[in-house]
């Protein structure tokens, strides 16, 4: 008997412009009956049909589309959450709509400040579930791809002379949020529309790890790869000019990802990643999903003991709720004594990450790899590079 191969679906970002795509068409054509759209998903280059729960107009000017997210075979909590989409026509003058004021709205700090490109006929806001960026000015957590796909789809069916507001609303998503670790990256209130492409790739133990495989073979030729853990991570390798050939997404999977490097005869690889992620390659965990193992405070308590701190410091280190808050308070030891403190114990950190990384390498497949990190905060800032990682990073930008 064959087994049924994992089915992927989309990132919310897809359904969010096919629920805009809908209302719009709907203000041009009222009585239009809408059960789906076709929406470019520009990454990857294709286009797919989007099913439409529901449209109506809601106001003069004003129609709300509704849509359901499809992760595909994910263990993705916004499996079947609603994502509403609020569009109105534009005018220099126009006031804020009275819906936002309403149940859409909710609390008065739930719809952020706007994103319009310069020039764009689209401005782009976030209500009711979308999270706010806190060191960003509260802006709303729509992220890169999901305002290209939003410009690029509804700017073909605009005239020049035309302007919309598209509000995105996610009614659970407050309450999602909770469960995530937004708040870590400096996201609150809501979830992110976040990601670099439009497919929702199947998670299945397997199913994942064979496709992050298939994409580092492919790759291999490169001799030098960027290993990203994550979309924080490929969203800031891209910003930095990290071509994305060189880039390949690992997700927990370090070990198993270094081992395949090497088997490839990959000749170096840069770990690029959260550092309360990375941390954890340090301490010789190579799968970094939190369920399986963690050991973060242990080992940035050991790494802060080999350097000498006191005693109080390191209960302090070992007491932290999560990585942020121990950086915090290593920056915060920084400021009381003007040394460099924070900046010693990455070092020690990262510089750990590579030999046990590459040790782990030649103890699997006796291959010689090089291995360098750069880990970042929830800021998307750099905290430190490694020797090597600073040397590779040179190589691939």
């Amino acid at each position: 008997m064959t087994s049924t191969p994992p089915r992927f679906g989309y990132t919310l970002p897809v359904f969010a412009c096919a629920a805009a795509i809908a209302a719009l068409r709907w203000l041009r054509q009222e009585q239009l009956e809408i059960n789906a759209v076709s929406v470019d998903l520009i990454e990857p280059a294709d286009t797919v049909e989007i099913l439409i729960e529901q449209v109506a107009k809601i106001g003069e000017g004003m129609a709300l589309a509704i849509t359901t997210s499809d992760p595909g075979d994910n263990l993705d909590l916004t499996r079947n959450t609603p994502i509403w989409v609020l569009v109105e026509w534009l005018e220099e003058d126009k006031r804020q709509s009275p819906f936002l004021n309403g149940v859409a709205k909710g609390k008065e700090e739930s719809v952020h400040s706007s994103l319009q490109t310069p020039h764009s006929s689209i401005r782009i806001k976030g209500g009711e579930g979308i999270g706010r960026i806190v060191n960003a000015g509260d802006k709303p957590a729509i992220y890169a791809y999901a305002q290209r796909l939003l410009q690029e789809n509804l700017q073909r069916l605009l005239s020049p002379e035309e302007k919309i507001q598209v509000t995105i609303i996610l009614p659970f998503g407050r309450s999602l949020a909770q469960r995530t670790s937004n708040a870590a990256f400096g996201v609150v209130d809501g979830l992110s529309l976040l990601g670099t492409t439009g497919i929702s790739q199947p998670l299945s133990a397997t199913g994942q790890l064979e496709a992050f495989r298939e994409e580092l073979q492919h790759k291999a030729h490169f001799g030098c790869l960027v290993f990203c853990v994550g979309e924080n991570g490929l969203d800031l390798a891209r910003q930095l000019g990290i071509h994305p050939d060189r880039m390949v997404k690992t997700a927990n999977w370090l070990g198993p990802m270094l081992v395949e490097a090497g088997l490839q005869q990959v000749k170096s690889i840069l770990l690029f990643g959260y550092h309360g992620k990375l941390i954890k390659l340090a301490g010789g965990i190579f799968h970094t999903h939190h369920h399986l193992a963690d050991g973060r405070m242990e080992i940035l308590t050991a790494h802060c003991a080999k350097l000498g701190l006191p005693t109080a410091a390191l209960q302090a280190i070992f007491q932290s709720a999560t990585a942020e808050d121990a950086l915090f308070y290593l920056r915060q030891l920084d400021d009381a004594s003007g040394g460099a403190i924070a900046n010693q114990v990455y070092s020690s950190l990262s510089e750990a990450i590579d030999t046990r990384s590459q040790a782990y390498i030649r103890t699997m497949i006796d291959t010689q790899v090089t291995v360098g990190s750069l880990l970042f905060d929830r800021d998307r800032q750099i905290i430190v590079k490694s020797q090597n990682g600073a040397a590779l990073l040179y190589q691939v930008c």
